[in-house]
């Protein structure tokens, strides 16, 4: 069944590795690390894995079937392109690259060769994420009206990534989902608290169509952590706080109800409100990793197309980088074109 190879066991790589072993779907599965040290401390959490310290080398090897970059936005576009090449499936973790173009240039090898090219964005396949798709997807939910989304906390600062690109990803890429939709015009306004010029905070505003928008705020100080997501419609709203242990979700049969009243030449609009029942529903709990892995392997081994494509990672990828544009200009609105953001 060949093997998998997990590049980078720093934070996230570990667990990813420990999945795709206890899924059973690949012969072996391999650590690779430049850090001794790490190898050292993932082989004693996970007995059986194989350890690797040479990249190049793991590439040419011909049981590697599969290969999972879970290493800095930095390094994903390098690291992944080598592995397409080199005849490996790949699953790069979030954000798919630096640029836009980088990510294009990886969607036509992949294309080319004939490989899987996945993004974990592992949120959606959280319970709560599918549940919410669910919801949404059904007649009773109505139109969407917005999303708000909250992801603060007082947070672990990056070197190579400000706030945006460190927090934003998660919720973009379930907004897109959700909405089944692409962000057209970007706005946002952000702050840096250290001398180090990195925003720490951040608002961002996107429209996906005409009377349809999301809103988001990154935060890396505030004193208190929030995971917080609205997602209202015109029958229903949903509000998701991934903080709450037992009810993730619940959705309101609350809204508004308008009814034009007068004559014509006088013709006026009067609100009102609709209080209902609130639902919390029941979600899946099993890990959104080993759902990851599960698809993952599916995908390469079937040749269907992901959940979370490469496409829809290059659509992160856009947004984040109308994000940074528009940032730079004060919150000047940035329109997500073909040929990548550009100011309005």
């Amino acid at each position: 069944m060949g093997h998998i190879a997990v590049v980078g066991v720093g934070y996230w790589g570990p667990n990813l590795a420990r999945n795709f072993m206890s899924l059973g779907a690949f012969d072996g599965v391999v650590a690779c690390d430049t850090d001794a040290e790490r190898l050292s401390v993932v082989a004693k959490q996970l007995p059986g894995i194989h350890t690797c310290d040479d990249f190049a080398a793991l590439l040419k090897r011909p049981e590697i079937e599969a290969v999972v970059v879970a290493t800095p936005v930095r390094t994903h576009y390098r690291l992944a392109k080598d592995a397409l090449l080199a005849g490996k499936h790949v699953l790069v973790e979030k954000p798919m690259t630096k640029t836009s173009q980088g990510a294009r240039e990886l969607i036509e090898i992949a294309a080319e060769c004939g490989l899987t090219l996945m993004v974990d964005h592992t949120f959606l396949f959280t319970g709560a994420v599918e549940k919410i798709i669910e919801v949404t997807s059904g007649p009773d939910f109505g139109d969407f009206y917005y999303i708000d989304s909250v992801r603060i906390n007082l947070g672990l600062f990056q070197h190579d990534a400000d706030v945006v690109w460190d927090l934003a990803p998660h919720d973009l890429s379930i907004v897109n989902r959700v909405l089944k939709a692409k962000p057209k015009v970007v706005r946002a306004v952000g702050y840096s608290h250290t001398e180090s010029g990195v925003a720490d905070m951040a608002y961002i505003h996107i429209k996906y169509g005409d009377r349809l928008n999301a809103t988001f705020h990154v935060n890396w100080l505030s004193p208190t952590k929030v995971r917080r997501m609205i997602v209202a419609g015109s029958k229903k709203m949903i509000l998701w706080d991934d903080l709450e242990a037992a009810e993730k979700i619940r959705v309101y049969d609350k809204g508004i109800e308008t009814q034009t009243i007068g004559i014509e030449d006088q013709r006026r609009f009067q609100v009102g409100y609709r209080i209902g029942d609130v639902w919390m529903p029941r979600i899946d709990q099993t890990e959104a990793l080993q759902k990851v892995a599960r698809h993952f392997v599916d995908c390469c081994r079937n040749g269907t197309k992901p959940i979370c494509s490469d496409e829809d990672g290059l659509d992160v990828v856009l947004a984040l980088e109308a994000s940074d544009l528009s940032l730079t200009h004060d919150g000047r609105p940035a329109v997500i074109t073909d040929k990548g953001p550009a100011l309005i």
